[in-house]
């Protein structure tokens, strides 16, 4: 396969993930970006999507920013296996060259995309944070490669922000986590080009079936709250979160937890905020009891409104912090509490 980025073609792809006949709202967010891209590379934006029967998905993904959207209708696409859909992929890869291939980092994007990589013999960055488009010089030879994807994560346990470039293969390939990108605005009534594609599924793609499928609902719903009160490892004992419950009841919020937190057992792995949790954009993030290591900052630092508590007024959440309170959470919380109730009811 050609290294070239073909100017007739989409030069940055989005696998379109679907589930139930709904969109994954990652796929969304990537194709913002994706848009982005691709406006400062002078090509354009496609987007993979397959399955059996939901072609009326295309006008989303027109309205978020496709240009192409690439529609493989087929049964045996229906539900989601690693080898069919790795295959098809790999196909139109081949056939079209796109310069940037992207994923979300969901369970089904972590499956699929080291598959179609090692098919490609390409490179893949998982679990990036951001995108940007930038040249490279390589030491060793002193060759500057420009418009490469420049693909940003944390590295070394979050430690570190890495920048990880792939100049000699294409697609660059990455997985972006949800929550991290900006949902674009849609473009109500904005069209695109519908591509059909055939589907060639080999017999040994087929040596897996789906026998039954299971489908648990999660009670904690972080990435849709508009109001955020997180708890640390600050609050020393799993009981003392039911303030937090109590506070985010009153405002109408959810109650999310730091990684250390939940490794403590004060919390629930579903409420974990993070770079190993969920990324979160809420209008109000109130911080109890959390340092701010990178690691938590990098799932939250987007909220429209930061307030940190913490007794150590060295600790790094009041460095992105837009309103900071020095003092004991124990204090302050019911203080938060006892002033809503006081003002508002």
């Amino acid at each position: 396969m050609s290294n070239q980025i073909s100017q007739e073609t989409p030069a940055v792809w989005v696998f379109a993930e679907q589930g139930d006949g709904a969109l994954n709202d990652v796929s969304l967010e990537l194709l913002g970006k994706a848009a982005q891209l691709s406006s400062e590379l002078g090509g354009q934006t496609a987007a993979l999507l397959f399955g059996d029967g939901v072609s009326e998905l295309s006008v989303p993904l027109f309205e978020a920013g496709a240009d192409v959207v690439y529609h493989a209708d087929d049964p045996r696409l229906k539900d989601y296996l690693t080898l069919p859909y790795a295959r098809v992929i790999t196909d139109l890869v081949v056939r079209h060259a796109p310069g940037i291939l992207l994923f979300g980092a969901t369970p089904l994007g972590r499956d699929l995309a080291p598959r179609v990589a090692s098919q490609l013999r390409c490179g893949l960055t998982a679990d990036c944070t951001d995108l940007q488009i930038g040249s490279y010089t390589d030491p060793a030879s002193g060759s500057t490669f420009k418009n490469l994807l420049l693909q940003i994560r944390p590295a070394f346990g979050g430690n570190i922000i890495a920048t990880i470039v792939n100049p000699y293969t294409r697609p660059q390939m990455a997985t972006v986590r949800e929550g991290v990108m900006r949902m674009p605005e849609r473009q109500g009534g904005r069209m695109g080009r519908l591509v059909k594609v055939d589907v060639d599924v080999q017999p040994e793609d087929e040596c897996c079936r789906l026998v039954s499928r299971e489908k648990a609902h999660h009670e904690v719903d972080l990435k849709g709250a508009t109001i955020i009160v997180s708890g640390g490892a600050g609050l020393g004992a799993r009981e003392n979160f039911e303030m937090l419950f109590e506070l985010a009841d009153l405002l109408g919020g959810e109650v999310g937890a730091s990684r250390g937190a939940v490794d403590a057992g004060f919390a629930d792995r579903s409420r974990q905020v993070g770079q190993t949790g969920t990324t979160v954009r809420p209008r109000l993030y109130i911080a109890c009891g959390i340092s701010g290591a990178v690691q938590h900052r990098v799932g939250m630092a987007e909220s429209g409104t930061i307030i940190a508590v913490n007794s150590d007024p060295g600790a790094p959440m009041f460095d992105i912090a837009h309103y900071g309170i020095v003092g004991d959470l124990n204090e302050v919380i019911p203080m938060f509490i006892k002033a809503y109730k006081r003002n508002v009811r």
